[in-house]
């Protein structure tokens, strides 16, 4: 279970195999290797985590796992849930909702129209699989584009620092004759 941690402003709980088989690139992946499409789904999350400052946990059904007990992992800073046997992600999320969902500002991220209504009536907001995927877009071209601003700018302060030290050496090298 989620621990109610007081400094977290926000959870983004995230239906681990709905956004893989939503997902085109995951899909595809998962064809090939489901667990290479997992770690490519938390890469993703994590990445979103660190600059979304959103407590992110994924959760994958295990309810078809003969003998599973669930376990939790944190992997790159993301919380990663595997169910019990007898348990899927939606049972999982709700559950969580019930205890933190109208305390903590609380998302999940799902495709599953049925989930989708009752994450909200238990105190929660939904995002689609495609409106995270755009929303996760969007965010990557900011950051690039934050990125190539302020390299443009470090290169304008490189060369105003060049050509201040070379002025400065042109008049000591004046000096010197």
């Amino acid at each position: 279970m989620v621990a109610k941690d007081n400094r977290v402003k926000e959870y983004l709980f995230v239906d681990g195999y709905n956004i893989i088989n939503s997902w085109n690139n995951l899909r595809e992946l998962s064809k090939l290797d489901l667990g290479v499409a997992r770690e490519e789904l938390i890469e993703i999350m994590s990445e979103y985590q660190h600059y979304s400052d959103i407590q992110v946990i994924i959760v994958f059904d295990a309810h078809m796992v003969k003998g599973q007990n669930g376990k939790e992992d944190v992997i790159k800073g993301v919380r990663v849930v595997y169910t019990k046997e007898t348990q899927t992600a939606d049972q999982y999320i709700e559950k969580t909702l019930d205890e933190i969902g109208r305390i903590k500002r609380v998302r999940v991220a799902t495709s599953d129209w049925m989930e989708q209504q009752i994450v909200l009536g238990r105190g929660g907001t939904r995002i689609s699989a495609r409106e995270l995927e755009v929303e996760i877009f969007n965010h990557r071209k900011s950051i690039k584009r934050k990125r190539r601003n302020e390299n443009i700018k470090n290169n304008l302060l490189m060369g105003r620092l060049e050509e201040d030290i070379l002025i400065k050496l042109n008049k000591w090298g004046k000096n010197k004759e």
